[in-house]
């Protein structure tokens, strides 16, 4: 993997630390409420379950699958809803855990959806931001990390559905792509 990778952008260790700062964050915030804590697959998923552990509140686990990338290195503008919630989100208060928001079209997507779906509250985390691709105007409660536009992978992100399993985020060797 030596050769796909240019360089680590954040460590295991800073990972997890700001992990922790999060679950800390979002228990305090959901203390006594309903919360519904919503995996968008596959990406999210090392976070989400990192994350999970580190919220200290009741809580309902469900996935949502959504394909706008479709192999490449930048969001195709369409997105495809591949596997929907099973649980009622209405009346709940909903968070959605996102791996990385760039542009923005998915997660303006999922919103309208859920919205649609009558939930008390929706909130975003995301563990990467990079409002400077942002082409939709959107509020991410919850952020990780705020990067510059490069490609990254690992920690659930990928690369044509390889390298989710590296334990930090890396930035991809652009002679690589």
């Amino acid at each position: 993997m030596d050769n796909v990778i240019g360089r680590v952008l954040i460590s295991e260790e800073q990972l997890q630390a700001r992990i922790r700062e999060l679950g800390e964050i979002i228990t305090k915030d959901y203390q006594d409420k309903e919360l519904v804590m919503v995996c968008i697959l596959r990406g999210s998923v090392l976070f989400f379950s990192d994350l999970a552990r580190r919220i200290d509140v009741p809580m309902i686990m469900d996935f949502m699958s959504l394909s706008s990338y479709e192999g490449g290195t930048s969001s195709t503008g369409r997105v495809r809803i591949i596997q929907d919630l099973n649980e009622n989100v209405e009346g709940r208060d909903v968070l959605i855990v996102e791996d990385i928001v760039d542009s923005g079209l998915t997660l303006h997507n999922i919103l309208n959806v859920l919205n649609s779906r009558n939930p008390n509250s929706i909130k975003v985390c995301s563990l990467l931001d990079k409002p400077h691709e942002r082409k939709k105007d959107l509020n991410i409660d919850y952020v990780g990390f705020t990067i510059e536009n490069e490609f990254v992978l690992g920690y659930g992100l990928d690369y044509k559905q390889k390298y989710r399993n590296v334990p930090f985020v890396g930035v991809i060797n652009p002679d690589y792509i």
